[in-house]
């Protein structure tokens, strides 16, 4: 009975520290952001899959635009099955203003109301910019993007390393098909 009391004990410490200890892993974003270079296009990577890209078979592309107002237009396109493309527009607000890496992007409006924002976080950028790792805190949603439709051998392992490094699994992440 002792025995069994003290293994029950151990497991539920262990259980609460891996717990705890995942809490603790807190997601680190890039130093600063220079949204001049971040503007422009850049092709979807590879994904954590979601719901409201379930549409998409390839192509997909998200487009920044500085606003004069200080927000960013953002324009997502992807192909879907019946060769269409789908357009979703949306506008992102920078939330960290010191570092810029701290997005709140939204696509949903009412009458110019935007009661619903999603987090945005940048956690890895390459020097030229020719990639990004984007995030959530709540590690359910991630995209890596590249100003090119793909990327080398090297960069990859170099995302993935900011992946783990972040908490994320990089075995959840799916390659996005781009077209020729």
């Amino acid at each position: 009975m002792l025995r069994s009391s003290i293994c029950s004990i151990i497991i539920i410490i262990v259980l609460f520290s891996q717990i705890y200890g995942q809490q603790k892993n807190e997601m680190v974003t890039v130093g600063k952001v220079d949204l001049k270079k971040y503007a422009g296009l850049w092709y979807e990577i590879k994904k954590i899959p979601n719901s409201f890209q379930d549409d998409c078979v390839s192509g997909t592309t998200a487009e920044y635009k500085l606003r004069e107002d200080g927000k960013i237009q953002v324009i997502n396109s992807c192909t879907e099955e019946d060769g269409s493309r789908n357009i979703t527009e949306g506008i992102a607000r920078i939330n960290d203003k010191e570092s810029n890496s701290k997005l709140g992007v939204s696509f949903f409006s009412i009458l110019g109301w935007r009661p619903v924002w999603g987090d945005y976080w940048i956690i890895g950028l390459g020097e030229n910019y020719e990639y990004a790792v984007i995030a959530t805190p709540s590690r359910k949603y991630g995209w890596v993007l590249a100003r090119t439709k793909s990327l080398s051998a090297d960069q990859m392992k170099t995302i993935d390393g900011i992946l783990l490094k972040n908490g994320y699994d990089p075995g959840k992440f799916e390659t996005s098909r781009q077209q020729d």
